[in-house]
């Protein structure tokens, strides 16, 4: 990126990097089901009201055609148009991840992918579990979408990863918003696409 300008980042998206392992070849049995109802969470005065979402979650080889079109629209729309940062979303490291993605419809009925992420298990990109390419469709947002979509994310990532803990990189903007999802610092602020990040990492207390 020498010679652009930092790239922008909206609210409520993170992209996620790293490398490693691939995930496990068969999966947990809540991880796979299709149509998983949850409203997002009541937001705050002053923004829409909530949408239900069709939650599914699934490996790299049983995306559908039509999901990994949607998925890889909604990443580049977000992090590449809208945001102004070139760089390449298609990273390599699909094939390694879950897929979340929530499902609604538009003001035509039709489907629309309204939320995404990609989960990775302790090991992909880390020591811990982790989650990224946190986005919102900009036509939902403002209705609490982006917490429902973390929400649904640390649910699925308990399940794939049982008591893991989870690392994320999110733009030191948002430090706020991941440590009300009990997220905590883990390492010094550092520069990704002219974005200041830092690291940050939720453990699972056991139960007294």
């Amino acid at each position: 990126m020498d010679g652009t300008p930092p790239c922008r980042r909206s609210a409520g998206s993170a992209r996620g990097g790293g490398e490693s392992s691939s995930l496990p070849a068969r999966s947990p049995p809540c991880m796979t089901d299709h149509s998983s109802v949850r409203p997002a969470t009541p937001p705050a005065d002053g923004l829409s009201p909530p949408i239900a979402l069709h939650w599914r979650c699934v490996p790299w080889a049983q995306l559908t055609r039509d999901e990994l079109y949607a998925l890889l629209q909604l990443r580049q729309l977000v992090f590449v148009v809208e945001q102004t940062c070139a760089f390449l979303d298609a990273d390599g490291r699909d094939d390694r991840a879950w897929h979340l993605l929530g499902w609604s419809t538009d003001e035509s009925g039709r489907p629309l992918l309204g939320a995404y992420a990609r989960l990775f298990p302790p090991g992909a990109l880390y020591a811990e579990a982790s989650i990224g390419r946190v986005v919102t469709h900009p036509a939902v947002r403002r209705t609490g979408l982006g917490r429902a979509l973390m929400e649904e994310a640390l649910r699925r990532v308990g399940t794939l990863a049982p008591g893991a803990a989870v690392r994320i990189g999110a733009q030191c903007y948002l430090e706020p918003f991941y440590a009300s999802l009990g997220f905590a610092r883990a390492s010094p602020s550092y520069d990704e696409d002219g974005i200041p990040h830092v690291e940050m990492v939720r453990t699972v207390r056991a139960a007294p």
